[in-house]
């Protein structure tokens, strides 16, 4: 009889453990699913109206995702305008121009204003031309306007080292320029004819977007960077400011509700999605802050070498 009676408490104790592991286990689930969402631009605000912010930031390359997040905001109810910010020194010209077009795509649906942070130059000042209205700040670094190509020449280091690389290509102008010969005047001309033609893109786009001439800026067809202010006095930007001065241009000119929050749009990956996204994120986040991460990233070497294309991009001169 006893034996019977510790087997039917057994049970009934084996039952009650299963019910809280069950219970635990749908609470983690929908903690999931809110904890997803709340990373999620879909979800932020459960659909109220409000002012998406982007952060454009770092070497620009064509970001699927961040392209993909553009077209959300665009086609969104709850989102109202749309804030961008930028703090890049630049990165590929294609990028550039992808995040140009994409954001004329959402400035025909909703006003679009940029706010530019310690540096928006070359390829990053092609973003903010996709706005409607250009914040910037005092002491800003922005302009640059310009295209260049830049490849290692290795051809005399290989000689000192008795190395012969040897290649069959199917025309003289292929693979020109390379880093194992040097450029012949051929490649030379041909090569000078594409960063042309880019800059003369470039150039055009400045000129339509601020409706000026961009002969009549001193240093501007040279490439030369401006800060903020100068850049307002030659009418690259429209005023001086932050974010709260690029808010209010939308509640006073484009009657944006002044009620409406500004809510952080972020681009929906595959890896945010996995069980370990936030590890990873504080790993990446604390490798950013050490002095090996920040070395790397401040390195031309890490950054401007492995673009590939056209390049949009300022950095101080190391000379």
């Amino acid at each position: 009889m006893t034996a019977e009676i510790d087997t039917v408490l057994d049970r009934r104790h084996l039952r009650r453990r299963l019910t809280i592991w069950r219970a635990l286990a749908v609470v983690a689930a929908v903690a999931a699913v809110f904890a997803l969402g709340a990373s999620n631009d879909e979800w932020t605000g459960f659909g109220t109206k409000q002012i998406a912010r982007i952060s454009i930031s770092g070497t620009i390359t064509e970001d699927r995702d961040q392209l993909e997040l553009l077209k959300k905001i665009a086609n969104s109810d709850s989102a109202a305008a749309l804030l961008v910010f930028v703090n890049s020194p630049g990165g590929t010209t294609t990028g550039g121009e992808a995040l140009f077009g994409a954001l004329r795509d959402v400035a025909k649906k909703k006003p679009v204003v940029a706010q530019f942070g310690t540096v928006a130059a070359s390829a990053g000042y092609i973003v903010g031309l996709g706005a409607d209205h250009i914040v910037t700040r005092a002491n800003t670094i922005t302009g640059s306007v310009g295209v260049l190509i830049q490849w290692p020449e290795v051809s005399q280091m290989l000689d000192k080292l008795g190395i012969k690389f040897n290649e069959i290509k199917s025309g003289d102008l292929k693979a020109v320029p390379s880093p194992f010969e040097p450029l012949n005047p051929e490649g030379q001309k041909v090569t000078q004819a594409m960063i042309d033609e880019g800059f003369r893109w470039f150039l055009g786009l400045v000129e339509e977007r601020r409706g000026i001439k961009a002969d009549q800026i001193p240093g501007l067809t040279q490439g030369r960077v401006f800060t903020g202010r100068e850049a307002l006095q030659l009418k690259l930007v429209d005023a001086i400011g932050g974010e709260d001065e690029a808010v209010d241009w939308l509640r006073k000119e484009r009657h944006v509700d002044s009620s409406l929050k500004v809510v952080d749009w972020k681009p929906q990956t595959a890896a945010s999605w996995g069980l370990f996204s936030s590890l990873g994120s504080a790993a990446a986040s604390f490798f950013n802050h050490t002095y090996l991460g920040q070395m790397l990233a401040r390195a031309p070497s890490a950054t401007g070498l492995g673009l590939d294309g056209f390049i949009s991009v300022w950095h101080p001169s190391e000379k």
